[in-house]
């Protein structure tokens, strides 16, 4: 059956515009005939990505609701009936087999009102700990695809099928671009070197210990490839030199952690997922901003299954150092990290969201 429609629904951050784009190119690859349409939050980031991914995308007049009091709040029951009701608009105009949702605020308006109409929704919960928007759809979906074990605590169990997050496939053959990598990032052979990510945006506090340390890993003769953020480059472009490769962003990922011995990470759920199908030793350093703390619980998953180090920001002057200069020292610790954390990916994430998917679609046809 070649006439399959597809709504796609994930956005406000790269954790959950990434997977709804990966799920979408696998439907695609099935079903080259059938018709797409993303839906995401206006003035978010999915606006530009989705596009530029080849997806055509309409935004919802929504945002979130903010955790303390504010006028913006007021705002919000007047945007939560205008976005359900342009919802509804677009889900019978277009007529889906199938809704997907990813997270995010403007998945939750778009399921809601595509499961009142009868049709099928699937949802993708990146993180150990969910957000508000799912948890709140969970009854509505008839598959929720997770990454971590024990989220009956938020789901009904019978609906949870444990998949992975879909991440980039060119990240499963990182081992054989050693040598391209070191060329292209100007990299000294010899020397080990730390990869440093803040996330698309950048981490403050992440930058701020970098800037720090830099003696420190200068002493340790550790080079530094630095993913600053594009909040943050002008600041910190001035600390470049042979050893520190300062960077806004970066687009070549694979050859990044290719070219990596150990990283230095934030704990989102795609970035914890792209970690695992690299195996390499990583030191989270979770963002305490973030709804329902769930990168702290995303890393201490991780860190209790002997696969990772976390250290939260208020302990990294006390603990930084030593547990860096460990690690450093320890070929054998180096290898056990690496080891664990790719004994907890699940490389095939997409196809298997991709089959939860079509079982639905066979149901309802």
């Amino acid at each position: 059956m070649s006439s399959y429609k597809f709504i796609i629904s994930g956005g406000g951050t790269g954790g959950h515009i990434y997977p709804a784009i990966a799920i979408a190119d696998e439907l695609k690859a099935r079903y080259p005939q059938a018709e797409f349409l993303f839906v995401g939050a206006k003035d978010r980031m999915e606006m530009e990505k989705v596009p530029r991914a080849g997806y055509k995308i309409e935004g919802l007049w929504i945002s979130g609701i903010q955790r303390k009091l504010t006028l913006r709040n007021l705002s919000f029951p007047l945007k939560l009936i205008s976005s359900l009701w342009k919802a509804g608009k677009i889900v019978n105009r277009f007529g889906p087999d199938v809704v997907i949702g990813t997270g995010g605020f403007a998945s939750g308006p778009l399921l809601q009102m595509a499961s009142r109409k009868g049709i099928p929704c699937v949802l993708q919960e990146q993180n150990s700990y969910p957000g508000i928007t799912n948890k709140l759809l969970a009854k509505k979906a008839k598959k929720i695809c997770v990454a971590y074990d024990g989220l009956e605590r938020f789901f009904p169990a019978e609906k949870i099928v444990k998949t992975g997050n879909p991440v980039r496939q060119d990240l499963l053959r990182v081992g054989e671009k050693r040598e391209e990598a070191q060329t292209f990032f100007k990299l000294q052979p010899g020397k080990k070197v730390l990869l440093v990510l803040g996330g698309s945006l950048g981490a403050r506090a992440i930058n701020e210990l970098v800037k720090k340390e830099l003696s420190f890993f200068r002493e340790k003769e550790v080079q530094v490839l630095w993913q600053c953020g594009k909040l943050y480059y002008k600041e910190f472009k001035k600390y470049k030199d042979n050893t520190v490769k300062v960077h806004a962003f970066i687009n070549e990922m694979d050859l990044a952690y290719a070219a990596a011995d150990v990283v230095i990470s934030r704990a989102g759920a795609g970035s914890v997922s792209e970690l695992g199908i690299v195996g390499k030793p990583v030191i989270f350093i979770p963002s305490p901003h973030v709804a329902e703390d769930h990168q702290t619980k995303n890393a201490a998953a991780v860190a209790a299954k002997n696969a990772a180090i976390l250290i939260r920001e208020k302990e990294l002057d006390e603990k930084f150092e030593d547990e860096f200069s460990g690690l450093m020292a320890s070929e054998e610790k180096q290898k056990t990290l690496g080891e664990n954390i790719k004994k907890l990916a699940l490389p095939n994430a997409t196809a298997d969201i991709v089959d939860e998917i079509e079982k639905c679609i066979k149901k309802k046809r």
